[in-house]
Formats: structure tokens, C-alpha cells, sequence
């Protein structure tokens, strides 16, 4: 027989020891996934590609219009709505007598 297909048997004082060290590789494991998670975040941050402050002008002044433009025509339709409410009910009573 070769060594390699025999399996090493394990005492329990080598088990026990090796759970403590592998408790303690996933603690340090854990606090290292932090670090290495703002190290890829910088990374990454470093890629973008950042608008010019003549394209962040560019773009508040389109996002304001839009947002004008919205509350004017959302507005106009709320006045349209209560308009033909107040319509419906003043004057569709007055033409059945109540």
C-alpha cells in the first residue's frame, strides 16, 4: 500500500486544537472581509467616471425644469378636476329640482 490512500487517524487533543485555531482564523477572517471590502470600494470608486461641474449645472438645471414642468401640469389637473367636481355638484342637482 502507498502512503497516500492511508488516512491519518486524528487524536482528540489535535481535533480540539484545530477547531481553536480555525475559530480563530474565521474571526480574524471576518474583521479582514471588512477591510477588504472598503479596499475594493475605494477601488471602485477610483473607475467612476465623474461628471464635469459643467454637466452637474447642466443636469440640476433639466432635472429642475422637469420637476417645474411636472408640478404645473399636475397642478393643472387638479384644478381641472375640482372644477368639473364643484360643476357635478351645484349645478347637475339645480336640473332635477333639488
Amino acid at each position: 500500500m502507498s502512503d497516500d490512500n492511508i488516512e491519518k487517524l486524528e487524536t482528540p487533543d489535535q481535533s480540539a486544537s484545530k477547531t481553536t485555531t480555525s475559530t480563530k482564523k474565521r474571526k480574524i477572517k471576518g474583521s479582514n472581509r471588512v477591510f477588504r471590502w472598503f479596499r475594493e470600494m475605494r477601488s471602485e470608486l477610483k473607475k467612476v467616471v465623474w461628471p464635469t461641474p459643467k454637466q452637474i449645472v447642466n443636469n440640476t438645471f433639466v432635472a429642475l425644469t422637469v420637476m417645474a414642468s411636472a408640478a404645473i401640469v399636475i397642478w393643472a389637473l387638479d384644478y381641472a378636476a375640482g372644477q368639473i367636481f364643484f360643476a357635478i355638484t351645484m349645478y347637475i342637482p339645480r336640473l332635477f329640482g333639488g
